[in-house]
């Protein structure tokens, strides 16, 4: 695996590829590597001729500075685990290489997508992210990018600002990687303790309460209040919102709409200090 800690040895490297049209992909991530990762990394591998990962804790897309003071960094392990999975390039650059001082302001309209659920919890969110984004698929110029479904939201908003931009590569979104317990992977997670990460497992059981009573015919506003009961009798778990969706633009269903399909359940919530995501859908 070749490291790459600026943009312009990156592009140069990449260039050889592009000019034998060659395909790219790229997975993007901020470190603290898991398995769900790594599963990005081994379907772009089976897809594309060259695989570039990239490992970069934006601090644009932080609302909280104490949240990104905390983000995990263990890059000598990181490096370690892209190569057990044969990554072909990792790009390590510095906050000074991504936001130079001529750096131009940034601001895309995301429409309703940034003032709902992730966006109304975490203001000005996924103006980092796609700020970011956007900076990386003009540098690594992608075939295809792998994105987790954990992060439903962000998957969206990325497509959003690929169609609006007519930017040439296809997203492809893989479903979350879970452990064996359900808990989704997530980098947050090496913050829990072990009772936290007892009371984390409530949220993917939650939503394997609403999938299973979906799927033996029970309405999913009904199963979205079996649910929300479980978890009101579960000790440390503070929830920003639950709700089911149209995955399309992320509307909440009413009464009416019980019958569109497919459907996604969305979740974010407090554990143990640590703010957790989650999503399942249901078809």
């Amino acid at each position: 695996m070749e490291i790459f800690t600026t943009k312009i040895a990156l592009k140069a490297h990449l260039s050889a590829f592009s000019s034998k049209d060659k395909t790219i992909g790229f997975v993007p991530t901020m470190g603290a590597l898991h398995e769900g990762h790594l599963t990005l990394i081994e379907y772009s591998k089976r897809a594309t001729d060259i695989t570039v990962c990239s490992i970069f804790v934006n601090p644009t897309q932080f609302n909280d500075p104490a949240d990104l003071e905390k983000y995990p960094r263990p890059i000598e392990k990181d490096v370690a685990l892209l190569q057990s999975v044969n990554c072909d390039v990792l790009f390590l650059p510095t906050v000074e290489e991504m936001y130079p001082p001529n750096d131009e302001p940034w601001f895309f309209d995301l429409g309703r997508l940034d003032k709902i659920w992730e966006g109304a919890k975490r203001p000005g969110h996924y103006q980092g992210v796609t700020q970011v984004v956007y900076k990386l698929f003009d540098i690594v110029k992608p075939s295809i990018a792998f994105f987790g479904q954990k992060d439903f939201q962000q998957c969206m908003v990325i497509q959003y600002m690929v169609d609006k931009l007519h930017l040439p590569l296809r997203l492809q979104m893989v479903d979350t990687v879970r452990d064996a317990d359900g808990l989704a992977k997530s980098s947050r997670n090496v913050r829990l303790s072990s009772n936290g990460r007892k009371q984390a497992l409530s949220l993917s059981k939650a939503l394997f309460m609403i999938k299973q009573a979906f799927e033996k015919g029970t309405g999913p506003l009904q199963a979205k209040e079996e649910a929300l009961s479980f978890l009101d009798k579960v000790e440390g778990v503070e929830l920003e919102y639950f709700a089911i969706c149209n995955p399309s633009d992320l509307s909440e269903i009413d009464r009416k709409q019980q019958d569109l399909r497919p459907l996604v359940v969305i979740l974010a919530a407090w554990v143990d200090g640590v703010r957790l995501i989650d999503n399942i859908v249901l078809k």
